[in-house]
Order: structure tokens, then sequence, then C-alpha cells
């Protein structure tokens, strides 16, 4: 009747009318996803069928770098037609694919065997908080095709091998060495020199960045000028020593405009030079490089070296950028975080608890209880380890002293350098604490904040 209120619905009703909606939503998100994979197909199939010539498309996107003499019409072309891997979707990674990608790159892969995390957006910027925990490839993957539809994008979401790298490796005109790690800096040179590759090597920690170009034309490979790896406690990674998102966006992007002059074939290269950039004051300078060694053992005309080898136990450490943990003190000289916990800090046992991180670290977070902060650096070099003797010998008890860090790495260099000079004064050696701060969050309190 005309001016009544209509009979209420049952909640069953609107739970169907509900199930309805949401079903015609997950039908239409499907038929919107195979139209965007047949539209990247017929793009594809396009673009591989037209690699002789730009389209309108093209000229407009490409059109300010299409007038510089340096590249012009067939120079776009060159850039059309060639394959750039890049290696490692992070700091540098991020930066180098975005320039390739907006410069026109026919087609560029992406390897990384890593997933998105919240540490990483400081410095990643083709990462975003929606993407966390998601692989690295498919978040750049993401955000390439959504700027440049006409160029194909490969990804590898895998770690690189001896067993891997030269497949992978081998379609591609240029590599680009993003990565973070002494190891995988080995195994792609050794890779592109056997291939025939150009390398575009770039690295960046806390304010200072650096890069090169290896094996291009007559220029030394990475093994010229390091034959022999580090010591694994002589690396520092931007895990460990810190990074200032900048740097990484500076020489990431330096690593695109290398790459590019290498397949335009420009001169200036940086190949058999090393340009080093200072953030802090913000200077240039370029460096020669030593000539190629001509007994290097892989790119000499007599190679020892032939085939890939296993790259993890030539340097002495894991080929990834994260928590690489060291093992330098025997298991006596050590002590679990629970141990430490349950028998000393909960009992309120008295020792003595040295926190070896720097300022800025301490300042962050510190374990309960007291604990002294004496950085790694005044301990090796002896400014502070009087300090820490004279506290011990102060109670006359010989207070046992425990030293701990971020990861479970520092402390342990403390540990060593410390147990002579108490070995000395005839005092009971300290223990450093197994895995840090990281395995007090994962051990005993997970609301301790990490980093």
């Amino acid at each position: 009747m005309t001016g009544e209120n209509p009979m209420p619905r049952s909640s069953i009703e609107e739970g169907m009318e509900i199930e309805v909606l949401e079903n015609d939503i997950r039908t239409l998100r499907k038929q919107l996803q195979e139209k965007v994979q047949q539209l990247k197909a017929l793009k594809k199939h396009f673009q591989k069928n037209c690699i002789t010539k730009l389209n309108n498309d093209e000229i407009a996107r490409y059109s300010r770098q299409i007038i510089l003499s340096e590249i012009g019409v067939q120079g776009q072309l060159k850039l059309k037609k060639a394959s750039v891997l890049v290696v490692g979707a992070g700091g540098l990674g991020c930066p180098s694919a975005l320039y390739l990608a907006g410069a026109g790159i026919g087609r560029i892969g992406i390897l990384d065997y890593d997933e998105v995390e919240l540490t990483n957006l400081h410095r990643q910027l083709l990462h975003t908080e929606a993407t966390v925990g998601l692989t690295k490839v498919a978040s750049v993957q993401n955000y390439l095709e959504q700027l440049n539809s006409q160029i194909e994008i490969e990804t590898h979401h895998v770690q690189l091998t001896s067993e891997n790298a030269l497949t992978i490796l081998t379609p591609y005109d240029v590599v680009v060495d993003a990565t973070d790690n002494v190891a995988t800096r080995y195994l792609l040179n050794d890779a592109c020199v056997m291939l025939g590759k150009p390398l575009v090597s770039g690295s960046a920690l806390q304010l200072e960045g650096q890069l090169t170009v290896y094996n291009h034309r007559s220029g030394p490979c990475y093994r010229c000028l390091y034959p022999i790896p580090p010591p694994p406690e002589a690396v520092t990674n931007c895990g460990d020593g810190g990074v200032l998102g900048v740097i990484t966006g500076v020489i990431g992007a330096l690593q695109a405009l290398e790459t590019i002059k290498i397949i335009l074939s420009n001169a200036g290269v940086l190949s058999g030079r090393l340009l080093l950039f200072d953030g802090q004051q913000s200077v240039f300078r370029n460096l020669k490089l030593r000539s190629k060694k001509p007994d290097c053992a892989v790119c000499s005309t007599t190679p020892t070296l032939t085939k890939l080898i296993d790259y993890e136990q030539f340097c002495g450490m894991r080929a990834t950028d994260k928590d690489t943990a060291l093992t330098l003190l025997e298991p006596q000289e050590r002590i679990t975080v629970r141990e430490y916990h349950d028998d000393w800090l909960t009992t309120g046992r008295q020792h003595l608890l040295i926190d070896v991180r720097g300022a800025n670290q301490y300042e962050m977070c510190q374990l309960p209880g007291t604990p002294i902060n004496i950085p790694i650096e005044d301990i090796l070099h002896d400014r502070r380890t009087d300090e820490i003797i004279a506290q011990v010998q102060a109670t006359g008890d010989s207070l046992p002293v425990y030293v701990v860090c971020r990861r479970g790495n520092d402390s342990q260099l403390a540990v060593r350098h410390l147990v002579p000079l108490f070995k000395e004064r005839n005092l009971p050696p300290p223990r450093d604490l197994i895995g840090g701060l990281h395995a007090w969050t994962k051990t005993i309190d997970p609301t301790f904040p990490i980093y």
C-alpha cells in the first residue's frame, strides 16, 4: 500500500545477495586479468615483429632522448633490440631497472631470491608498503610494466648459483651487478667472462658508492683486481654497516647510464676506471685501474679457471646479503641468549655486559639491565680495553664479561681481541651472546625492536 514501509528482508536474502555480488566481482576480476594478459601478449608479439622501426607511441615516449645526437633513431632502435639482466632488485637494482625501462630497453630481466621487507623501503623505491611480503622480482615487474608497457620484463625468483648462472645469463647482452655480497660478485664476473658479456658493477655503503665496468673490450675483470677474496670478517654489507638510500639511488642510476652507453657503443664507458662517490662531501672521483692482468685466472689467454666453482667455499661466506653469520669462536667461548637470560639476567648474578654496537644503534634499543656501550672500533684499536679490564678487576671476584652486538658477528671479533688481554691478567675470558639482539628478539622477547 502506498506510503507504507516495505517488508524488511531477511538476513538470509541479504546474505544471498552479497554472495551473488561477490561472485560477480570475482568473475569480473578474472575476466579483467585475462584481458590484461591478452593485451600483454599482443604487445610483446607486436614488439618482436617491429624491432626495425619505432612506432608513434615510441617516438613520442622517447623523443627527448632521440633528439640527442648521441642516440638518435638508430640508437633508440639499439636500445629496443637490447636485453639487460639486473641481478639484485634492491637499493641498486631498483633505480637501475627503473631508468633502463624508462629508456626503452626492449627486454629486462630481474633476478632476486628475496621477498620485500619493511626495512627495504627507505632505499628500494620500486617496492611499496602494499608489496611487503611479495617477491622482489614480482614487485619490480608490476611497477615497470605500469611505467612502460611496450617493453618485456622477465623475472627470475632464484638465487644465482654456479649451476644456473650460465643458463640465466646467456640470453642477455649486458649484466648489471646490483648485489651486496662478495661471492656473487665473483660468480657474476667469472660467468660474464666465460660468456663474453660486459658486467656493470656498483656498490654502496653508508655514505659512499663505487661504480665500474668489468670485462668490456680490453678492460680488466673483477679477478684482475681482486684475485683473492677478503676475509669474511672484513666484509661489511648494508645490513651491518647501514646505507643512505640516496647513495644507492645515485649509483644505481649511474649503472643504468653505463649500460646504455655500452649498448649504444658510445665513448666514455667506465672500463678500466673506478668512479668513487662521497655523498658526505658530494664529490666524485675518477680513478684509473690497473690494466688487464696477463695471468688472470679467468680472463687471460691461458685461464686456469674454465668452469664455475663453489663461490661460497671460495669466499668463505654465503652468497646472500642477509644475516651472514660468522663462526670465529669455539663453543666454550660463547653463550646462548637463553642461557644468559635464565642464568644471569633473571637471577641477578653480578656480571658485566658490553654492547659493542655504535652509539647510534645503541640509542635505538638496549638489553635490560645496565649494559656498557663500547663500540667495536674502540675495542679493536685498544682505545677502551683498559676500561673494561679495570671494571673487571675492581670487583676482586673476576667479574664475568659477556659481549653482545646486533647479530653476533662483531661480538665475536671483540671477544677474540679481548681474550689474550684477559689471559695476560689471569682473568676468565669473556664470552659472546650467540646471535646477538636478533636472537634475543626471536628467543626471549618478540617485542624487542629488530632492525
